[in-house]
């Protein structure tokens, strides 16, 4: 992959709700790790508001391979009453604002040279407003299309200032 680091930012007019919202998105054909990764992160965006729904929708960027159930506890363990998490790597989020994202929702997704040390294997990264160092996905590569494979973008971040005791 020459031309290394690279950045790419998506553009969406709403958030998904379901896995026909999510397929209607271009970037749904998936013919690259940062169209996938993008996706993604609108995925985990629903959880907050239907579980199910959001776990539909990263099924299907999985592909072949769906969530085990344990990849669903972890989701549960890291997302219930934190859906602010995957909104923060949204443009315009901040602790300040509770994580709110400015419309159009963006998202910048960038490789490093790091990225593809692995063949078929690609690992995305993108800011948290909540953090300070990058998040991750990994992505897989079947054919020419890329799936979500590893969800570690999940960590803790700076709660919402509504909700931070001590602001």
């Amino acid at each position: 992959m020459a031309n290394l680091p690279k950045k790419e930012t998506f553009t969406f007019e709403y958030l998904p709700h379901n896995v026909a919202e999510l397929q209607a998105f271009k970037e749904a054909e998936m013919t690259s790790p940062f169209m996938s990764a993008a996706l993604s992160i609108l995925a985990l965006c629903e959880y907050e508001n239907n579980p199910e729904e959001s776990i539909n929708m990263l099924d299907f960027l999985k592909g072949p391979q769906p969530l085990s159930t344990y990849d669903k506890q972890f989701l549960r363990d890291r997302l219930v009453q934190k859906g602010y998490v995957p909104r923060s790597f949204l443009a315009g989020t901040s602790p300040q604002n509770d994580y709110t994202p400015s419309q159009p929702y963006t998202v910048t997704i960038e490789d490093n040279p790091y990225s593809y040390i692995n063949d078929g294997y690609a690992v995305m990264h993108f800011k948290s407003s909540g953090a300070d160092s990058l998040r991750q996905l990994t992505m897989r590569r079947k054919g020419d299309k890329w799936y979500l494979y590893n969800i570690s973008c999940l960590s803790d971040i700076r709660q919402p200032q509504s909700q931070d005791p001590w602001a």
